[in-house]
């Protein structure tokens, strides 16, 4: 299968190089330090409609499917992995709420945040679930024309900067299970909202954190689908975000190979340029391969998305497989630079880091095998 982009797209494309390589490249290494975004910055990639822009037109998308949301998250994410998490959320939770809010609520939402005026996390993880995203413990009460939420999330993205989330909590009782899930949208300044922040070895201008509910108060029409349906809709949404994911991690390691492609035919030792040697061109060469195959595989899985095909299986490989094999090319390429690689002024060592939380993560590799195992051999031979 082979995916071809339109001239529309390659527009796009082009646009979103530009902004990454004049607006964001610059600034990679001083975002870290400043352990935020520049809000501006994310402003003018609003303005640029790099956001969402497979979202509906009647909500300020641009209609133009999962491929070219991949092509801007390529484009975004080899200056910047970190800011890559702006589409990314702004995809997946844009889709969510397109999908399932009330048609107020959507119309109030996601004009704002395709302009990146109102950045929305998602919240699924807790301190006792991990993996096991079934077996929710955060509350959502009946109360008064609504739900008080009572628990805590943890692990969350963007916990200290995000205005809203698209929250999963628990409505029926905990033998339920799945079928007990409810999603809401919940505003992050309404009282009774904490929020701590996590000291992370990468990823440090995203922030990852904990969010603690204490009576927070969410009206009815905040709540998005119906009760009890809140799992399948995230598990539907990750399918997406999955191979989004993939593009991000593989963006910085593209960044890293044209870097070291560029560096050997320059650096000389013993009086010969560094690639007449083998040993250092196979390993770039194996990286560029598996490189290639990887990032076909992403955008198969969005092509199907397209085309309204399953891609659940699809979709786990490529969050399995990008990070690994994106943190063993940039490792590669550290190492092909010798002792200036392993020197914080090269960009190598914080790729490493910001690429190497999405092993852990968005689904763990042992998790995305068992989605491709289940996909592959049914429900009644795989047992989870």
């Amino acid at each position: 299968m082979s995916v071809e982009f339109s001239a529309e797209q390659y527009a796009i494309k082009e646009t979103a190089e530009r902004f990454a390589r004049e607006r964001l490249a610059p600034n990679y290494r001083k975002l870290e330090r400043a352990e935020r975004f520049d809000r501006d910055i994310l402003l003018e990639m609003g303005a640029l409609g790099l956001l969402g822009p497979e979202l509906p037109e009647h909500l300020g998308g641009l209609n133009a499917g999962s491929v070219t949301a991949g092509i801007t998250m390529e484009a975004i994410a080899y200056a910047d992995p970190n800011v890559g998490y702006i589409p990314l959320l702004t995809s997946l939770t844009g889709s969510i709420l397109a999908d399932y809010a009330a048609p107020a609520l959507a119309a109030q939402l996601i004009p704002r945040m395709l302009r990146a005026e109102h950045l929305v996390a998602i919240g699924l993880t807790e301190p006792k679930g991990g993996s096991d995203a079934a077996n929710l413990v955060l509350k959502a009460t009946r109360a008064g024309g609504g739900y008080l939420l009572n628990g805590e999330k943890t692990s969350i993205s963007l916990a200290a900067q995000a205005d809203g989330i698209v929250l999963f909590a628990r409505t029926g009782e905990p033998q339920a299970k799945s079928r007990g899930i409810s999603a809401f949208y919940v505003d992050l300044y309404s009282p009774g909202v904490s929020r701590s922040r996590f000291n992370d070895l990468g990823s440090r201008a995203v922030g990852r954190g904990s969010l603690y509910f204490d009576n927070v108060f969410v009206p009815l029409e905040q709540r998005l689908g119906e009760e009890g349906c809140g799992f399948i809709q995230v598990m539907q949404g990750f399918d997406y975000s999955r191979a989004l994911i993939g593009l991000q991690c593989l963006a910085p390691a593209r960044a890293s190979l044209d870097e070291t492609w560029e560096y050997i035919q320059e650096r000389r030792a013993f009086d010969t340029p560094l690639a007449r040697f083998q040993g250092v061109t196979f390993p770039l060469a194996e990286g560029e391969t598996r490189y290639t195959a990887c990032r076909l595989l992403c955008y198969q899985t969005l092509a199907l998305r397209d085309k309204g095909e399953k891609h659940t299986a699809e979709a786990a490989m490529c969050k399995w497989w990008a990070p690994k094999i994106a943190g063993e090319i940039i490792e590669q390429c550290l190492l092909s630079h010798g002792h200036s690689g392993y020197s914080m002024d090269l960009p190598h060592q914080q790729r490493l880091r910001d690429v190497f939380g999405f092993r852990i993560g968005d689904g763990t590799a042992q998790i995305m095998k068992l989605i491709v195992a289940r996909e592959k051999a049914g429900r009644a031979v795989i047992q989870y």
